[in-house]
């Protein structure tokens, strides 16, 4: 049977429909792991695992660290569903596509949302192996994930003044301060990448307030507050961003950083479930 078509789109309740299927728990906190924060599954009491290959609409990351695949369970106690991995714009996706998972996790019942990714530090006062939670952002990823036609019954022109939860950003730190993670609050600007910046790019970025860089989550913070939800969003930080440290920023550089943090980041993220009200 072809699944139903929003739009000659995947409709969101098939996906849903799976995820219902998979498991009689019905969370309502969701996390989705980007690099770095993978380690956090390990801590989970898993319930079901639903590869993306079998959620209609979901994409198969290809960036390694990205498990592609949805786990259902309980983490600190508190029951939750996790989507190790996420596709990102640079792959080649649209908009529409790379935030699909969030317009699931809305249709299943989800009200609270923490996004995670890995990224680069612009503020000199950010050390490797650091977290930054989200106060704002900056959207230089040069499209939107609301442009083109509009979605039935939510708001076109979504208002971003408080995008980030100040009571889940609270959660996080207290979160930070019983793992003993240094935990940052600042401004994350988003680029489409895959390239990293350039010295003179992170520069600019750091005169308009930027304190790290990456190339995801705004996106999906968008989508996920034009369907209501609550979001808070954290960076590990992996790297000094390019021109900082005199060092040529690698891929390689970010995912060992993000393993060596990768046991804090599970301890924050079980910590900030275990306290999720």
């Amino acid at each position: 049977m072809n699944p139903p078509k929003v739009r000659g789109k995947v409709n969101p309740k098939t996906a849903t429909s799976t995820l219902r299927r998979a498991s009689s728990l019905r969370p309502k906190l969701a996390l989705v792991l980007g690099s770095g924060f993978h380690n956090a599954a390990e801590q989970a009491t898993v319930a079901a695992t639903v590869p993306y290959t079998n959620l209609a609409g979901f994409l198969a990351p290809s960036v390694p660290g990205h498990a592609g695949q949805a786990l259902i369970g309980h983490l600190g106690g508190t029951e939750i569903i996790i989507l190790q991995g996420r596709a990102h714009y640079y792959e080649g996706h649209s908009m529409a596509a790379i935030t699909f998972p969030i317009r699931v996790l809305a249709e299943y019942g989800i009200e609270s949302l923490l996004l995670t990714n890995a990224a680069g530090g612009i503020n000199r006062k950010y050390q490797p192996g650091e977290f930054m939670a989200f106060k704002d952002h900056l959207n230089f990823m040069g499209d939107n994930p609301l442009r083109g036609p509009e979605h039935s019954g939510l708001e076109r022109f979504v208002d971003l003044t408080q995008t980030y939860d100040s009571v889940l950003t609270k959660t996080l730190k207290l979160a930070a301060r019983k793992t003993k993670a240094k935990l940052h609050t600042g401004l994350y600007c988003a680029v489409s990448g895959p390239n990293y910046e350039t010295p003179a790019e992170v520069h600019a970025y750091g005169k308009l307030g930027a304190d790290a860089v990456g190339m995801s989550t705004v996106p999906e913070a968008i989508v996920a507050r034009q369907c209501g939800l609550r979001i808070a969003a954290l960076s590990c930080i992996t790297n000094a961003a390019a021109g900082l440290s005199g060092n040529v920023v690698t891929h390689e550089e970010v995912l060992s950083t993000g393993a060596t943090a990768s046991q804090t980041a599970a301890k924050l993220l079980t910590e900030f479930a275990r306290h999720y009200e």
